[in-house]
């Protein structure tokens, strides 16, 4: 179930034409699902990394746009349309969770030290970051996408490669209820193959 960003009129009308009746709200509630992300790969308890074995990486919360830098999330409903999905919310921005699941898998499947900005005063061996241009549902195909332009930057901030990573993952229905795992999966997905393109570019 969402709502939509349109004029009453628009909501009514593509409330019609895709049978949503019934699942469209306007006033904000208190949600009944609290979504967040969960990284398939994790550090293992008791790993020890040293800076001078191996390099560091300064991973930085990524850009968003302002449909994105928010809690709710949104389904595009056709090119021109979004609207953002009833009962449910993520427990901080998708930027901030993206930006802790990038970190987890990437430090899991590697031997990097990777730190966030603030934990790390000189320049680190390689700072990533990007902007994050898809993270929600697409209702014209059922799926969940996830994007992101990764960028990333040498010692000093030169030697700058930027590449986009993009995963979708099939929705069976557009409710609170059904598109935490979906949205999960395809984050991991894109985590998984940003870490594997870290790995190759170091």
């Amino acid at each position: 179930m969402f709502h939509m960003k349109q004029p009453a009129g628009a909501i009514l009308a593509f409330t019609v034409a895709l049978g949503l009746t019934g699942c469209v709200s306007f006033g904000a509630k208190p949600p009944s699902q609290l979504l967040t992300l969960s990284a398939t790969q994790a550090v293992a308890p008791g790993t020890v990394r040293r800076g001078n074995d191996v390099g560091s990486l300064v991973i930085a919360d990524p850009d968003a746009p302002k449909l994105l830098d928010t809690v709710r999330v949104p389904v595009q409903v056709s090119p021109t349309s979004v609207a953002y999905v009833t009962d449910a919310q993520w427990t901080d921005t998708p930027r901030h969770l993206f930006r802790k699941l990038l970190s987890e898998t990437i430090a899991a499947g590697s031997d990097r030290i990777v730190l966030e900005p603030g934990q790390y005063a000189a320049d680190p061996t390689q700072r990533l970051t990007g902007e994050l241009v898809q993270f929600g549902i697409d209702a014209q195909t059922n799926s969940a996408v996830v994007t992101f332009d990764a960028i990333m930057a040498g010692e000093g901030g030169t030697a700058i490669v930027k590449q986009r990573f993009s995963a979708s993952v099939p929705v069976g229905k557009v409710d609170a209820l059904s598109i935490g795992a979906p949205l999960n999966a395809a984050a991991n997905k894109v985590a998984a193959d940003v870490a594997a393109w870290v790995a190759a570019t170091r």
